[in-house]
This record gives structure tokens, C-alpha cells and sequence, in this order.
């Protein structure tokens, strides 16, 4: 008879909330919230405002709050993204 595999624990730093900055909080709302939380309130916004290229779904077409969010840029990767929005958020204690 095999085990069963352990539920999988989440890292306690993506649930750590965190506090967007002002620029942030214009995107994803001033409430403290974890990484993971933020993440999916930034997706939702990006869905919303229909902000993904439509031929690189990779990249992401900021309008006038996410370019504040992203350093002026107009375009920037997923990936890039996760990184610029880190600058934008303090841990809450």
C-alpha cells in the first residue's frame, strides 16, 4: 500500500502580507496582502483593462498606473514584471 504524499505547505513568505506603495495601490487597492494575493489583483487589472499583447501574450502593455508601477516603461515582460512590482511593496509587521 503506497502513502499518501503530505499536503503541500505554502512558503510562509508569499503569505506574508505585504503593504503596496502609493503607485501600486492605484493597480491593486492599499490594503496589506499577501505576494500571492497581490499577484491575482494585478492579473485581474491586466485582464480587465485588456493590457496583454495581443501577438506576445508574454508581454504586458502598461497604461498610465502600470507605467508608474513599472519605471516608465511601456512594455516589459511577465517575468520582468514580478521583479518591478517587488520595488512597489514593504513587509507589513
Amino acid at each position: 500500500m503506497a502513502k499518501k504524499a503530505p499536503a503541500r505547505k505554502p512558503n510562509a513568505k508569499f503569505m506574508a502580507p505585504v503593504t503596496p506603495d502609493a503607485k501600486l495601490a492605484v493597480v491593486v487597492g492599499a490594503k496589506p496582502l499577501p505576494r500571492t494575493e497581490l499577484t491575482k489583483k494585478l492579473w485581474d487589472y491586466i485582464k480587465k483593462h485588456n493590457l496583454q499583447d495581443k501577438k506576445d501574450r508574454k508581454m504586458i502593455v502598461a497604461d498610465d498606473a502600470l507605467k508608474a508601477v513599472f519605471n516608465g516603461k511601456k512594455t516589459v515582460s511577465m517575468f520582468e514584471m514580478t521583479k518591478l512590482v517587488s520595488g512597489h511593496v514593504s513587509a507589513t509587521k
